[in-house]
């Protein structure tokens, strides 16, 4: 079985944090941190930050850096009537259909408030309205507070997640925000195994906020480490479910291992030595094709300052933005391996130049 620290990963499952509010999942992570890091600081953005061997008296230095994002898509109140039902936004992407009927957990200022995304009874429904798919604007959040307790406690801006506490089946994970709570896991675990292996270089680990609706945070924090190289850590699409092309995909089934970018964007070098690190510690992995961007915080800290050589690995995850998301935990395991051994593996200066 997986050695995965689910304790600290159900708790950061737990945590309501959409983009630009991702204070209570950073408190998670960031004490998690405190039992080992050299480290632990934050910045005005959202990003936490924990590092393992700083130089002394706060010299400069340019570290490897691992970043997992540790928002989660949500939504955000736009309008309230006249009955008290409340209008939304996405914050991130998503598919309308899987919001019918959910719990939403509102982080509203005197306390959470809980409600339910409502939609009218198929029993209700008028001719082609029963075929027809929901959108955003046709749904609402009923919290069955009196019109008045709602207009008190409730404006417009206030955000909000599914509430979906996280539930462990045969070996899987099934939750909310695995997307990309689970990277944020991986980029911290990962430090953790380093440190306890004795690694001497200066590691710092993020916890990048804004990924949903930008990959804003990774900029802020790429530019202000100033890192020598890198590792994003996200999820990708687990592709042995109905109906995904494996030729646009690739073939990344549950029990497969680490998943690593191959594309442009992705430093070559730091792939090749990933693929040999995981030919030496039986570390199983897959590669997917990723021509142009790869869609995560790589994107944005591949750019950052002269440009930072990166490599992307992903978790296999089924229904992605969803309120049930799900991972296989060797899987998750097997992320948090070949980073560790990765940056154990570093001997001298690197050379990243693409040769």
């Amino acid at each position: 079985m997986p050695r995965v620290n689910l304790d600290f990963l159900k708790a950061l499952l737990t945590a309501a944090a959409p983009s630009g509010s991702e204070a209570r999942a950073s408190a998670v992570w960031t004490q998690e941190a405190q039992g080992f890091a050299d480290h632990i600081h934050e910045d005005h953005y959202g990003n936490v930050y924990a590092e393992i061997n700083p130089p002394a008296g706060g010299a400069d230095s340019q570290p490897i850096v691992l970043m997992g994002h540790i928002d989660e898509i949500g939504l955000m109140v736009s309008h309230i009537d006249d009955k008290g039902m409340l209008a939304f936004m996405g914050i991130g992407g998503w598919d309308p259909q899987v919001l019918v009927g959910q719990r939403i957990r509102l982080l509203a200022d005197e306390g959470d408030i809980l409600g339910v995304i409502g939609k009218k009874a198929i029993h209700v429904m008028e001719g082609d309205e029963r075929s027809k798919a929901s959108k955003l604007e046709d749904l609402w959040i009923d919290t069955a507070l009196d019109v008045e307790e709602v207009k008190r406690r409730i404006s417009v801006g206030t955000v909000g997640v599914i509430e979906q506490p996280p539930l462990e089946v045969n070996g899987h994970l099934v939750s909310r925000g695995l997307d990309n709570r689970a990277g944020a896991f991986v980029v911290l675990e990962a430090l953790r195994a380093m440190k306890a292996a004795g690694v001497t270089r200066h590691v710092v680990a993020v916890g990048t906020s804004q990924e949903e609706i930008g990959c804003f945070g990774a900029q802020v924090s790429g530019y202000r480490l100033n890192p020598s190289a890198g590792v994003v850590v996200d999820v990708t699409h687990e592709t042995n479910q109905p109906g995904v092309n494996e030729k646009k995909y690739g073939v990344v089934p549950f029990g497969s291992g680490a998943n690593l970018a191959v594309g442009s964007m992705v430093s070559p070098v730091i792939l090749r030595q990933m693929k040999a690190v995981a030919a030496t510690k039986d570390i199983s992995y897959t590669l997917s094709a990723n021509p142009r961007y790869t869609g995560t915080d790589n994107d944005s800290l591949a750019l950052v300052r002269a440009g930072v050589p990166a490599a992307v690995v992903s978790i296999p995850n089924r229904y992605m933005h969803s309120p049930n998301e799900m991972v296989r935990l060797s899987d998750v395991q097997a992320c948090i391996d070949i980073i560790a051994a990765w940056v154990g593996s570093l001997e001298g200066e690197q050379d990243y130049t693409r040769k």
